[in-house]
């Protein structure tokens, strides 16, 4: 099971280098779960409006809910501790901790551009990491 970071979505939608990897990999990953945060959804949302990509933001939440594919997780305020820590050990961002401790709390591998990732005990695969190539 995996945990798809921001970036990974946001490459996809707006096309950037590794857009085909993506679209292979969530082709291939049609009978296992895929999650995303719902930090990740809002930061998404966030930038599509900032950008006038209202198109895409309708086209994300329609296959969203219409494929089941990826299903929104949350972490609960009893969790930003946790978030804390994960920022101080880690050196991470904000963002960046929400994932790592979302994974961490649901027992998923993050699939990221981010190398961030790399400094903690989790790691992060790329789309061409989990796709074999």
């Amino acid at each position: 099971m995996y945990l798809l970071d921001t970036n990974i979505l946001l490459a996809l939608l707006l096309e950037e280098e590794n857009a085909d990897q993506i679209k292979e990999l969530l082709n291939n990953m049609r009978l296992r779960n895929l999650y995303l945060t719902d930090f990740a959804l809002h930061s998404i949302c966030v930038i599509l409006i900032r950008e006038e990509l209202h198109h895409l933001l309708s086209s994300l939440i329609n296959d969203i809910q219409s494929s089941g594919i990826i299903q929104i997780i949350q972490l609960e305020l009893d969790d930003f501790p946790r978030i804390v820590s994960a920022v101080r050990r880690y050196r991470l961002d904000f963002d960046d901790a929400y994932q790592y401790v979302s994974a961490e709390k649901h027992d998923l591998i993050i699939i990221s551009l981010d190398k961030d990732f790399d400094r903690t005990e989790r790691g992060r695969k790329t789309p061409a990491e989990v796709l074999g190539i």
